[in-house]
């Protein structure tokens, strides 16, 4: 079901529909705490069920750990931890979303995923000045959807960002 939406290339075919698709840009939404975030659909690799890391030493918290995924060593973040909230628990809803970021993968721990929809360029709004009390450099923007907002969130920044110290420089 989302796997085939992941997957799916529903803007085939006519050339009007065609046109729609250029229009129309598609996120993942997912859940971390109680905000709704999105990310742009074309970095998701995957979706997995929360399984055991191999943990490393002397990481920081949100950094889990690493999986094994068909050869490949990924690190896996936690974003609950990452944003400082609550306490995490895992549990049957807790997915990993398999990111390609600037030719690396990543693991990314979240409370759920919700769906993949599309935004056409004027539901999208910038995210507001907030000055120095929050950091909102990874902010594409905030997506109006009826059921309220979505954190627009640009993943390779956030990834790639010189705190996380993913890669050996940042992204841009």
């Amino acid at each position: 079901m989302l796997q085939d939406a992941l997957h799916e290339d529903s803007y085939a075919g006519s050339p009007a529909k065609a046109g729609i698709a250029a229009q129309v840009q598609e996120y993942l939404t997912y859940r971390v705490g109680a905000e709704e975030y999105g990310i742009d659909i074309l970095k998701v690799q995957e979706i997995r069920g929360y399984e055991a890391v191999t943990p490393i030493a002397n990481s920081p918290a949100w950094l889990k750990g690493i999986i094994n995924l068909r050869g490949t060593i990924v690190p896996v973040v936690d974003m609950r931890i990452k944003f400082n909230l609550e306490k995490v628990d895992y549990d049957q809803f807790t997915v990993v979303i398999i990111l390609s970021v600037a030719g690396r993968v990543i693991g990314m721990v979240v409370d759920g995923v919700s769906d993949v929809i599309g935004l056409a360029a004027e539901q999208i709004r910038p995210a507001p000045e907030m000055g120095g009390a929050v950091d909102a450099r990874y902010i594409v923007g905030l997506g109006t959807v009826e059921t309220g907002m979505i954190i627009l969130v640009d993943i390779e920044q956030l990834m790639s960002s010189a705190d996380m110290a993913l890669f050996e420089k940042p992204v841009h």
